[in-house]
């Protein structure tokens, strides 16, 4: 069952919400692909006879009934929170972030924590302490990261639902390589307390599902406004869930001039080309933009969230929480051991590519640079939506490929973000959703719209898949 085949049958009562659970949980039991970290039988199992036991008070909220798989990012009261590194392997959190609640709020039930890249980075799922996640269509080949263990879980039908988070395209990249729908909101509309931090400006937490009715219903449980997040915004109501029958009329969608100059494989662009067609089949009008400074959005990101992360990171020193290194005589020691040993490669470098980049001398040469990127692109995005109302272009350039990918290029995994972290430094929603399939593998395609435009968004992938059927294709 999808998910709302599976809330439909919790409402009337052809299953129950423990029934749901205790089916959820046999598979991840049976988990062969390392997705999760932690599960929680004996929570899910009381929070389901609670629900089932108050039935009338749970029926008509947006995710009642349903299991449901966090990011292993979210804090959960007194729960283990990793953040898929050692550094939290043993951290119990003393409260529920806002999402979780909100989560909670609406009906669902927390069946477990999915595996994810080590605080966040990384683009193959492969940097987690925990291990590398398999990929549901291919157990050679990664998922995509950061959440790549949220998206697989709900690729491979353990749940009908996850939540994951986006710095660069984090939920997009996972979504496409997994084959099912993930949203990236405005920067703003989903709260980020208790979502343990790596790059502050970007970070935003959002839904996975295997279609965009899954992830309306997901997002109007998510979002809401947070007083004790500084950076969360006050906004109209809007429930996404009803506008996916909204008539919003014949869009003018961009397209990217000679996109297929940006290393994309073959597969993708004929995906790509296909999905066009669908969108001129539904009504829609193909505008050409020149978006020649995209590639300069990678650029820009990594020195940009590297430097946000050494600053986020700096709290894990071995004296408040988390890992502490033994038998250290002094502090400096502690410090240096307590990092080293609870840091992985990945985290450690982008740690020191940070640090140097804001320290003196190198600040107005790479970090004000960057930031005067950032500014550029988000500035060529409002003069985009002056004219169109969505952009449409790929996820990735690649399919999902193998673990332990060898290269002489050591940015070859940065690049995999080309495509999706334009919308990250811009702040604006993105949703990335299957349009193809070649190999055996899924592809995905990517809208992108303008601040708070999530019901278009929703709407028009959920349009397309009324007339498609990639989302329904199962590993």
């Amino acid at each position: 069952m999808n998910f709302k085949e599976l809330r439909d049958n919790f409402r009337t009562k052809k299953i129950s919400a423990k029934e749901a659970v205790k089916e959820s949980l046999a598979k991840i039991k049976d988990d062969k692909l390392n997705i999760f970290i932690n599960h929680f039988e004996k929570e899910a199992l009381g929070n389901a006879e609670h629900i089932d036991n108050n039935f009338e008070d749970f029926k008509d909220k947006p995710l009642s009934g349903v299991p449901i798989a966090h990011k292993d990012i979210f804090c959960t009261e007194g729960l283990p929170t990793t953040c898929g590194s050692k550094m939290l392997e043993n951290f119990i959190a003393p409260y529920d972030s806002t999402v979780v609640k909100n989560c909670l709020d609406a009906g669902s039930i927390m069946v477990a924590k999915t595996n994810m890249d080590e605080f966040a980075m990384g683009s193959s799922n492969e940097t987690s302490y925990f291990g590398a996640v398999s990929n549901p269509w291919n157990h050679d080949l990664v998922p995509g990261g950061s959440s790549g263990g949220a998206a697989a879980c709900v690729s491979a039908n353990l749940t009908t639902i996850s939540t994951g988070t986006d710095t660069g395209g984090s939920i997009r990249q996972p979504a496409a390589l997994c084959g099912i729908t993930g949203l990236k909101p405005t920067y703003g509309l989903v709260s980020r307390w208790g979502m343990i931090a790596f790059c502050s400006s970007m970070d935003q937490a959002g839904p996975f599902s295997k279609d965009a009715f899954g992830c309306a219903a997901l997002l109007d449980a998510m979002a809401s406004y947070d007083e004790k997040d500084s950076t969360c915004t006050k906004r109209k109501e809007i429930n996404f869930e009803k506008s996916l029958s909204k008539d919003f009329g014949s869009l003018n969608v961009g397209v990217i001039k000679n996109i297929e100059k940006l290393g994309i494989n073959e597969d993708i662009i004929n995906a790509y080309e296909t999905s066009k067609t669908v969108l001129t089949g539904l009504g829609h009008k193909l505008i050409e933009v020149d978006f020649s400074e995209l590639s300069s959005g990678i650029c820009s990101y990594y020195v940009i969230a590297p430097a946000e992360c050494s600053s986020n990171l700096s709290r894990f020193d071995g004296v408040k929480y988390g890992y502490r290194s033994d038998g250290e005589k002094d502090i400096v020691n502690l410090y240096m051991n307590t990092r080293s040993d609870g840091f992985g490669d990945e985290v450690k470098k982008r740690i020191l590519i940070g640090t140097h980049v804001l320290s003196a001398g190198f600040y107005d040469a790479y970090y004000l640079q960057a930031q005067k990127v950032r500014r550029m692109i988000k500035v060529k995005f409002e003069n985009f939506f002056k004219d169109v109302d969505l952009i449409f272009m790929p996820t990735t350039l690649d399919q999902a490929f193998e673990k332990n990918r060898k290269s002489d290029d050591p940015n070859k995994m940065y690049k995999e973000d080309l495509l999706t972290i334009p919308a990250n430094l811009a702040g604006l929603p993105a949703i990335s959703f299957p349009n193809g399939f070649k190999n055996n593998l899924p592809i995905g395609g990517q809208l992108i719209g303008k601040y708070f435009g999530e019901d278009l968004l929703l709407n028009t992938t959920h349009k397309i898949q009324e007339v498609t059927d990639w989302h329904k294709m199962t590993p």
